[in-house]
Formats: C-alpha cells, structure tokens, sequence
C-alpha cells in the first residue's frame, strides 16, 4: 500500500471507476487494481477497460476500505496506475506475497525493461541532435555503398524489363547467360580472324579513277 500512496502523491493513479476507463481508453494505464470486495460488474468493467487499454489487471487481497485509505479517500473499488516503474514494483511486491501475481510481474518486468531502452534511445537522439553529433564516417560510406549498390540493381531491372517487355530471371540477373553454340563460335572466330588479318593495314588512298569532290 506505500507504494500506492508514493504513486497517488506522484499523480500518477486514476482513481475510481471513470477516470479508471479513461485511462485506460487512452492507453495511460499500465496496471488496474480491483479490491477484494468489488462487486461483480465492477470485475467486469475491469476487464472491458484492460481489454480496450491492452494493459494488465489484477483482484488484490486488500478490500475496498484499505484501497481507500491507500489514496486518501474513504473507499476505492479500483484504481489505474499510469506509471510502468510503479506498475512494476506493485505487481513485484503483490507476487512476493502470493504466487497467483508471479505471470503479471513478469510480464509487467518486462515492458519496463522495453520502456527503459525506449527511454535510453531517446534521450540520446536528443543528445545527438544538440551536440550536432552524426554518423560515423565509416558507417555512413558502407551505408552510402550500400544504397548505391541497390540502386544500381534497381536501374539494371527496370532496364532489362523496359527492353525486354519483362523482368529478367534470377539466372539472368546474376549473369548467367546462356552459352553460344557451336556454329556461333565458329562465326566469331572468322570474324575475328578477319578483323586482325588486315589490322595493321593503310586505308586505301583515292586514285585517278575515284571521283573527285567537286569544287564549289
């Protein structure tokens, strides 16, 4: 119950029936606490405001009177506690002393554990951005290379299916073309053999019999 009280002075709890569902379909409620003695639509209200919030509830052993005075008040049925580091430790202190708490501890353990990292990542973006820290170079060339090599394979696909009417095969796009025949490799060697027969060969100068250019 302290730290029940530590959480209400915190401001931290919804206290009663609809700031309880408010919290809850604003998704602020991290934990629902019903007393003992609730009546049964309360139990079921509870359940409609976890389901709709996504957040976790549990009946605890104190009764409607010391959930009051836990708050300040004279008599509480249910309360929401909208801080992930108070849910936690709630949850922890309600499982030391009944295992039937031990699951919601658990799961509680772990969104804080996630909402601390959160945290941590934030605030050093936020560093980040005031002391003008970037990148590190290195990082920044491999992630450049990177994008440039992607957008290279991009231009090549959409290259080859502009030509072709459709997208090359993944055979294709690795390279993997199909071999020429054997008639064609014979073509190519006649070819070639043409062409470094007369490589080191002069043009043909114009003779007497070429038609001169006119004079203009």
């Amino acid at each position: 119950m302290n730290l029940i009280g530590l959480a209400q002075k915190a401001g931290r709890l919804a206290v009663g029936e609809e700031p309880t569902g408010a919290a809850a379909r604003a998704r602020d409620a991290r934990l629902i606490l019903v007393a003992a003695d609730a009546a049964e639509n309360s139990v079921r209200r509870v359940r409609h405001f976890a389901d709709a919030g996504q957040c976790l509830w549990c009946r605890i052993g104190a009764d409607k009177d010391a959930l009051g005075r836990a708050v300040g008040r004279s008599s509480c049925a249910m309360l929401a506690v909208m801080d992930i580091g108070f849910a936690e430790a709630i949850a922890k202190k309600l499982a030391e002393g009944d295992e039937r708490f031990a699951e919601t501890a658990e799961k509680l353990a772990v969104k804080a554990q996630r909402a601390a990292e959160r945290r941590r990542e934030a605030e050093a973006h936020e560093k980040n951005v005031r002391t003008g820290k970037k990148r590190p170079a290195k990082k920044a060339a491999e992630a450049g290379e990177a994008e440039s090599k992607r957008a290279k394979k991009r231009l090549a696909l959409r290259s080859a299916a502009g030509a072709g009417g459709k997208r090359p095969t993944s055979a294709q796009s690795r390279g993997d073309a199909k071999k020429p025949s054997r008639e064609e490799r014979k073509r190519s060697a006649v070819k070639a053999a043409a062409r470094a027969r007369y490589a080191d060969s002069r043009p043909v100068k114009r003779g007497k019999g070429s038609a001169k250019k006119e004079k203009q």
